[in-house]
C-alpha cells in the first residue's frame, strides 16, 4: 500500500429527484466503478467529507454507501481511510446470468488457458542489471536531476562528448576528438540516422547493402524497412569473408560485427580486417562496425576496434555504432556514432534537423557516471561475473554427455553460447521441437535458425559444416543467477 496515496477522483453524480436513494445512488456507480476496472484494489476512496462536500449531499448518506459497500466486500476501512479491498475477489462477487444454464453454458464454466510462465529466462543477449545501481550511478542521477533545465545540441553534451572519447581511448584504442562523436538513442538510432544520410546524397536507387549471413536480425531489418537491398554473405569461423562479396552490384555497404560475430561468435582477425578495409578503399564503400558487446571478451585480449584499425591505415570508410545495451542496461537508450571525416557533416545537420531522441538528464548521468570511473568499474565486475557464469554453463554442458548430434561453438565473449545440431538433427523440425519442449519446461532460449537469411541455410555454403550450424539453439547466460542458469541447462540437457 502506499505511503502517500491520494484517493481517486471518482466522476459521480447524485439525482435528488430519482427514485432511488441517494446511498443507493452512489453505491451502484463506486460498484460499477469497481467491476469496470476503473477502481482497482487498494485505491483509496474519497474521505466521506470530502466527497459530500463535492456532491452536496450529507456525510450520512456517503457513509452508508460505503458500510453497504464493504458489507458486499467491495470496500475495507482502514486506518488512512476507505479503500477497495486488497483481496477482492470479482469472480465470486460477479453473479452468474440468470439464463444461463449449466447444459447450456458448459464451454464458458471452462478455465481459460493460462500464458506459459517462463521460469527461467536463458535468452541471448539479455544483461544482468541487478548490480548497476552502485552508489556511483545514484549519485550520477541525483546531479543530473538537480539541474532538470539543460539543453544540449542535437548531435550531444559537450561533457558526454569528452568521456565518450576517453572511454572509446581506453577501451577501444580509438583515438577521436570529442566533437567528431554523436550521441545517439542506440545502434538502431545511429543505423537509421545513417542510412537517411546517404540516401539524401543517393536519390537515384536504393543502397545495397551486405549484412552477415547469420546476423543480428533487429540491424538487419531497419535497411528492409527503408526499403533498401539486402544482401546475405556467409560467415565462417573468422567471420565475414570479403571474398564472399559479389562483385556485380557491389556493396555500398558492409554491416559487420568483427569483435564478436552474432551470434556464432567469430572474431575476426587482422589479416581478414585488413582485407575488408582494403575491398571498402577500392570500391568506394563503407564499413559499419556494430561494437555491441567487444569490451566483454573472457579469452585473450580484445582486438582494437575496426574504427581504430582503419585511421591507423589511412583509410577512413568505417562508420562505428556503440551503445551501453549490453554493458550496462537496454534499457538506458543512449549509444554513439563515429563517422568517416567526410560523412560527419551531412549525417550531423540531418541530426540537428530531426533533433536529438536521447535526453538531457540521461546525458548528464552518463557523463557523470563516466567520469567517475563507473561504466568502467562496472564492465570489470560484469566481465568476472559473466566469465564465472560461462564457465559453469560450459563446464555443465561438456560433463553432460551431450547426444553425438550436438556441437558445442566456441565463444571467446559475448553473452551467449551456441549449440549447434549435425548430421540428420539439423533440421528445422528437429530445432523446433527442442524449443518447444524447453518452452514448455519453463526454459526460454533461441533458435539458430532464426537469425539466417535463407530459412536457415547458408548462402553459398560450401561445406557441410557451414550448413550443419544453421540449426541449433542460442543460451544466454547474462540473465539468469547461476542457480537458475545451472536449473535450465539440466532441463535443456534433458530435451536434448
Amino acid at each position: 500500500m502506499p505511503r502517500y496515496s491520494t484517493s481517486t477522483d471518482l466522476p459521480l453524480t447524485i439525482e435528488k429527484q430519482a427514485v432511488g436513494s441517494i446511498p443507493a445512488q452512489l453505491a451502484e456507480q463506486i460498484r460499477e466503478h469497481i467491476l469496470a476496472g476503473t477502481l482497482k484494489p487498494g485505491d483509496l476512496l474519497p474521505s466521506s467529507r470530502g466527497l459530500a462536500s463535492r456532491l452536496e449531499i450529507s456525510r450520512g448518506s456517503v457513509v452508508a454507501a460505503y458500510e453497504q459497500l464493504a458489507g458486499e466486500g467491495y470496500l475495507s476501512a482502514h486506518k488512512g481511510g476507505t479503500r477497495v479491498a486488497e483481496n477482492l475477489e470479482l469472480q465470486k462477487i460477479i453473479p452468474q446470468a440468470s439464463g444461463d444454464s449449466a447444459e447450456g453454458n458448459e464451454e464458458s464454466q471452462q478455465p481459460l488457458p493460462l500464458p506459459q510462465r517462463q521460469l527461467i529466462d536463458l535468452s541471448p543477449g539479455t544483461p544482468d542489471t541487478s548490480l548497476l545501481a552502485s552508489s556511483a550511478w545514484r549519485s550520477a542521477w541525483r546531479k543530473a536531476a538537480a539541474e532538470p533545465g539543460k539543453y544540449y545540441p542535437a548531435a550531444g553534451s559537450p561533457e558526454l562528448q569528452v568521456q565518450l572519447a576517453e572511454h572509446l581511448r581506453l577501451m577501444r584504442q580509438m583515438v577521436r576528438e570529442p566533437a567528431e562523436i554523436l550521441v545517439t538513442a542506440g545502434a538502431r538510432d545511429g543505423f537509421r540516422l545513417l542510412l537517411s544520410a546517404l540516401r539524401q546524397e543517393n536519390r537515384q536507387r536504393p543502397l545495397r547493402i551486405a549484412v552477415e549471413n547469420p546476423g543480428y536480425p533487429s540491424l538487419h531489418q531497419i535497411p528492409a524497412a527503408f526499403g533498401h537491398e539486402i544482401i546475405p554473405v556467409a560467415v565462417d569461423e573468422k567471420g565475414l569473408n570479403p571474398e564472399k562479396l559479389p562483385t556485380t552490384n557491389r556493396p555500398d555497404l558492409v554491416l559487420v560485427a568483427p569483435s564478436h560475430q552474432y551470434p556464432l561468435g567469430a572474431s575476426m582477425p587482422v589479416d581478414r580486417r585488413l582485407e575488408l578495409l582494403r575491398w571498402a578503399e577500392e570500391n568506394s564503400a563503407y564499413i559499419v562496425e556494430d561494437d555491441y558487446d567487444s569490451e566483454l571478451r573472457y579469452v585473450g585480449d580484445p582486438l582494437p576496434a575496426l574504427g581504430a584499425l582503419a585511421r591507423q591505415q589511412g583509410i577512413d570508410r568505417v562508420v562505428t555504432l556503440g551503445s551501453f545495451t549490453k554493458t550496462l542496461t537496454p534499457g538506458l537508450g543512449l549509444g554513439y556514432m563515429l563517422t568517416p571525416r567526410h560523412l560527419f557533416e551531412p549525417v550531423s545537420q540531418l541530426r540537428e534537423v530531426l533533433g536529438s531522441p536521447v535526453s538531457a538528464l540521461l546525458q548528464s548521468a552518463l557523463a557523470d557516471f563516466l567520469a567517475e570511473g563507473g561504466v568502467r568499474r562496472h564492465i570489470a565486475r560484469m566481465r568476472r561475473t559473466y566469465r564465472r557464469r560461462r564457465e559453469l554453463l560450459l563446464n555443465t554442458l561438456h560433463s553432460a554427455q551431450l547426444p553425438p548430434y550436438v556441437r558445442v561453438l566456441p565463444m571467446d565473449g559475448g553473452l551467449h553460447v551456441v549449440l549447434a545440431f549435425t548430421g540428420s538433427s539439423a533440421t528445422e523440425q528437429h530445432e523446433a521441437r527442442v524449443v518447444q519442449t524447453l518452452a514448455q519446461a519453463g526454459v526460454g532460449v533461441a533458435a539458430l535458425g532464426d537469425y539466417w537469411a535463407h530459412s536457415g541455410h547458408l548462402s553459398g555454403a560450401e561445406n557441410q559444416d557451414d550448413a550443419a550450424a544453421a540449426r541449433g539453439v542460442v543460451i544466454g547466460f547474462g540473465g539468469a543467477q547461476e542457480r537458475a542458469l545451472l536449473a535450465g541447462v539440466k532441463l535443456l540437457v534433458k530435451a536434448l
